[in-house]
Protein backbone atom coordinates (compact mmCIF):
# COMPACT_ATOMS: atom_id res chain seq x y z
CA UNK A 1 0.00 0.00 0.00
CA UNK A 2 1.18 3.53 -0.71
CA UNK A 3 0.99 6.02 2.14
CA UNK A 4 1.02 9.80 1.80
CA UNK A 5 2.52 11.99 4.50
CA UNK A 6 1.19 15.54 4.79
CA UNK A 7 2.64 18.59 6.50
CA UNK A 8 -0.31 21.00 6.50
CA UNK A 9 0.09 24.77 6.40
CA UNK A 10 -2.13 27.70 5.47
CA UNK A 11 0.01 28.66 2.48
CA UNK A 12 1.99 25.52 1.71
CA UNK A 13 1.31 21.81 2.16
CA UNK A 14 4.22 19.40 2.04
CA UNK A 15 3.53 15.93 0.67
CA UNK A 16 5.66 12.81 0.91
CA UNK A 17 5.04 9.25 -0.25
CA UNK A 18 6.12 5.71 0.57
CA UNK A 19 6.93 2.93 -1.83
CA UNK A 20 4.32 0.15 -2.02
CA UNK A 21 6.27 -1.95 0.49
CA UNK A 22 6.11 0.94 3.01
CA UNK A 23 9.87 0.89 3.53
CA UNK A 24 11.06 4.16 2.03
CA UNK A 25 9.53 7.61 2.44
CA UNK A 26 10.39 10.25 -0.14
CA UNK A 27 9.56 13.95 -0.42
CA UNK A 28 7.02 14.32 -3.24
CA UNK A 29 5.89 17.93 -3.62
CA UNK A 30 4.99 21.19 -1.98
CA UNK A 31 1.52 22.49 -2.82
CA UNK A 32 0.95 26.24 -2.76
CA UNK A 33 -2.61 26.59 -1.47
CA UNK A 34 -5.02 29.50 -1.20
CA UNK A 35 -7.40 28.18 1.47
CA UNK A 36 -8.10 25.12 3.63
CA UNK A 37 -10.64 23.94 1.02
CA UNK A 38 -8.02 24.30 -1.72
CA UNK A 39 -5.59 22.26 0.42
CA UNK A 40 -8.20 19.51 0.89
CA UNK A 41 -9.00 19.37 -2.84
CA UNK A 42 -5.37 19.23 -3.87
CA UNK A 43 -4.28 16.64 -1.30
CA UNK A 44 -7.33 14.50 -2.19
CA UNK A 45 -6.34 14.68 -5.86
CA UNK A 46 -2.75 13.63 -5.10
CA UNK A 47 -4.07 10.74 -2.98
CA UNK A 48 -6.31 9.61 -5.83
CA UNK A 49 -3.62 9.93 -8.51
CA UNK A 50 -1.04 8.11 -6.36
CA UNK A 51 -3.60 5.48 -5.25
CA UNK A 52 -2.86 6.09 -1.58
CA UNK A 53 -4.29 3.58 0.85
CA UNK A 54 -3.61 5.82 3.84
CA UNK A 55 -2.86 9.49 4.48
CA UNK A 56 -0.88 10.49 7.57
CA UNK A 57 -1.17 14.16 8.52
CA UNK A 58 1.32 15.67 10.95
CA UNK A 59 -0.38 17.09 14.04
CA UNK A 60 1.49 20.13 15.43
CA UNK A 61 0.92 19.67 19.15
CA UNK A 62 2.51 22.16 21.53
CA UNK A 63 5.75 20.99 23.12
CA UNK A 64 3.83 20.07 26.30
CA UNK A 65 1.45 17.90 24.24
CA UNK A 66 -1.47 20.32 24.44
CA UNK A 67 -3.59 21.35 21.47
CA UNK A 68 -2.99 24.93 20.38
CA UNK A 69 -4.46 27.00 17.54
CA UNK A 70 -2.26 25.39 14.86
CA UNK A 71 -3.29 21.89 15.95
CA UNK A 72 -6.96 22.95 15.97
CA UNK A 73 -6.58 24.28 12.43
CA UNK A 74 -4.89 21.05 11.34
CA UNK A 75 -7.64 18.97 12.99
CA UNK A 76 -10.26 20.87 10.95
CA UNK A 77 -8.23 20.17 7.79
CA UNK A 78 -8.07 16.46 8.70
CA UNK A 79 -11.84 16.27 9.22
CA UNK A 80 -12.47 17.90 5.83
CA UNK A 81 -9.92 15.63 4.18
CA UNK A 82 -11.61 12.55 5.65
CA UNK A 83 -14.86 13.59 3.95
CA UNK A 84 -13.06 14.13 0.62
CA UNK A 85 -11.16 10.83 0.27
CA UNK A 86 -12.03 7.15 0.34
CA UNK A 87 -8.86 6.05 2.15
CA UNK A 88 -8.17 6.28 5.86
CA UNK A 89 -6.71 9.54 7.21
CA UNK A 90 -4.70 9.45 10.43
CA UNK A 91 -2.79 12.02 12.42
CA UNK A 92 0.76 11.71 13.71
CA UNK A 93 2.66 13.81 16.23
CA UNK A 94 4.92 16.11 14.23
CA UNK A 95 6.62 18.03 17.02
CA UNK A 96 10.09 19.17 15.92
CA UNK A 97 9.88 17.70 12.39
CA UNK A 98 10.30 21.11 10.73
CA UNK A 99 13.38 21.78 12.87
CA UNK A 100 14.76 18.32 12.04
CA UNK A 101 14.09 18.89 8.33
CA UNK A 102 15.88 22.24 8.48
CA UNK A 103 18.86 20.65 10.26
CA UNK A 104 19.06 17.84 7.68
CA UNK A 105 19.07 20.33 4.82
CA UNK A 106 21.69 22.49 6.55
CA UNK A 107 23.90 19.41 6.93
CA UNK A 108 23.40 18.71 3.23
CA UNK A 109 24.72 22.20 2.49
CA UNK A 110 21.57 23.57 0.87
CA UNK A 111 21.29 27.33 0.52
CA UNK A 112 18.58 29.25 2.36
CA UNK A 113 16.57 29.61 -0.86
CA UNK A 114 16.74 25.87 -1.60
CA UNK A 115 15.83 25.04 2.00
CA UNK A 116 12.80 27.34 1.87
CA UNK A 117 11.56 25.64 -1.30
CA UNK A 118 11.95 22.13 0.14
CA UNK A 119 11.21 22.43 3.87
CA UNK A 120 7.52 21.46 3.70
CA UNK A 121 7.95 18.29 1.65
CA UNK A 122 10.99 17.25 3.71
CA UNK A 123 8.99 17.79 6.92
CA UNK A 124 6.22 15.63 5.38
CA UNK A 125 8.82 12.97 4.65
CA UNK A 126 10.03 13.03 8.26
CA UNK A 127 6.45 12.71 9.55
CA UNK A 128 5.92 9.76 7.23
CA UNK A 129 9.24 8.14 8.10
CA UNK A 130 8.45 8.39 11.82
CA UNK A 131 5.05 6.82 11.19
CA UNK A 132 6.30 3.88 9.12
CA UNK A 133 9.12 3.17 11.58
CA UNK A 134 6.64 3.14 14.48
CA UNK A 135 4.27 0.99 12.44
CA UNK A 136 7.02 -1.57 11.91
CA UNK A 137 7.51 -1.67 15.68
CA UNK A 138 3.75 -2.05 16.19
CA UNK A 139 3.44 1.44 17.71
CA UNK A 140 1.31 3.16 15.09
CA UNK A 141 -1.33 4.64 17.39
CA UNK A 142 -1.48 8.44 17.45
Amino acid sequence: MTILGVDYGQKRVGVAITDTEEIISSPLMTLAVTSPDDAVRRVALVAELRRAGLIVVGMPYNMDGSVGPKAQETAAFVESLRRAVTCEVRTWDERLTTFAAEDAMLEAGLTRNKRRKRIDKVAAQMILRSFIEARRRGEDSP
